[in-house]
């Protein structure tokens, strides 16, 4: 539960820093996040299925 209230804090904070910040800038990071999560999220899947494939 803590988590939770801990991600819903930083969570408003950064979206409070993002209406302060330009469109171009928000894009950017955006991208850059999305680019991030997408390769992370290939790791994972890439990991998992040559770990199980072993036993």
């Amino acid at each position: 539960m803590l988590f939770l209230v801990a991600a819903l804090l930083l969570l408003g904070v950064v979206m409070g820093t993002v209406a302060h910040a330009p469109l171009g800038f928000s894009l950017a990071a955006a991208v850059v996040i999305a680019a991030w999560l997408g390769i992370f999220a290939l790791r994972e899947r890439h990991g998992r299925r040559r770990h199980t494939s072993t036993h």
